[in-house]
């Protein structure tokens, strides 16, 4: 009779082991419908701000485009061209010649330069080229020249320089 009365206490055993096997199982699941819900209010709440942030800002949007309409801007636009233009007229006030500058007709001025220009390229293509380029003048390495070396000047150089110089005003 031992044996029955072991073999039904490790039948109870079993059955408990089951039962809390079971009642593992269930908990296991309730755990999962629990975290599943959190990352579900989670995400409901993210989805909450995010739309809350999107009417803030469509509100604010609103609220500037009331401030600024077309009209106002057209009239700011039309305000700027205005004082462009003004500038525009002081600055060519300005730099309109005066005195003897003022008589010189630009046209003529332009078609004298040309002539000037004409005629000394003529004058240059008529003489021969008789003079070689100047050789250089070679220093050794561990000296240097006191002074630099003048370089000589033509006349239609000097002239050139003296018409860029009046040009120049």
């Amino acid at each position: 009779t031992h044996r029955y009365y072991y073999q039904a206490a490790a039948v109870q055993c079993l059955k408990r082991k089951r039962l809390y096997e079971q009642q593992i199982e269930q908990l296991g699941n309730f755990q999962l419908r629990i975290h599943d819900q959190m990352i579900m209010l989670e995400g409901a709440k993210a989805t909450t701000e995010t739309v809350d942030a999107l009417r803030t800002g469509a509100s604010a949007m609103k609220a500037m485009q009331k401030a600024t309409n077309i009209d106002d801007v057209d009239k700011t636009m039309d305000e700027i061209n205005e004082q462009t233009e003004n500038m525009k007229q002081i600055q060519d006030a300005l730099s309109a010649p005066i005195g003897a500058a003022a008589d010189f007709d630009e046209d003529e001025l332009e078609a004298e330069l040309e002539e000037l220009e004409g005629a000394e390229l003529e004058e240059q293509l008529l003489q021969p080229a008789t003079t070689a380029p100047a050789a250089p003048v070679l220093v050794p390495a561990g000296r240097q020249p006191a002074r630099p070396v003048p370089q000589k000047h033509t006349a239609e150089e000097d002239e050139l320089a003296a018409l860029q110089a009046e040009m120049a005003l």
